[in-house]
């Protein structure tokens, strides 16, 4: 079993920066496939940004450019940088391990970004 905490959230003006973190525990992730989802009232769970265990990247094209995904497997954690954020950037964020079949997720983190 892995358990992942969110943690970063909050309420920032449009054009404002974020950092999302989540922490992984019960096993090592460095191995999983690691990603970021978002779930907006009304609206389905879409992948923001993910990263392979080798580092590879992989964004939505609403947030490239903008939005940066990176991993610590030393402090076995994954980050989710977002600079100009936009009004319809907010949503829940959810953090996601994959790896062989397994999957888990987050509780998740309110980001609200106002006009």
């Amino acid at each position: 079993q892995v358990q992942l905490v969110e943690s970063g959230g909050g309420l920032v003006q449009a054009g404002g920066s974020l950092r999302l973190s989540c922490g992984a525990s019960g096993r090592i992730v460095s191995r999983f496939g690691m990603g970021w989802y978002r779930q907006a009232p009304g609206k389905q769970r879409e992948l923001v940004a993910g990263i392979t265990s080798g580092g590879t990247t992989n964004y939505a094209d609403s947030v490239k450019g903008r939005f940066t995904v990176s991993r610590d497997n030393a402090k076995n954690t994954v980050s989710l940088q977002m600079n100009s954020l936009k009004v319809e950037d907010t949503a829940v964020y959810y953090c996601n391990a994959i790896w062989l079949g397994e999957i888990y997720w987050g509780q998740g983190t309110q980001v609200t970004v106002s006009s």
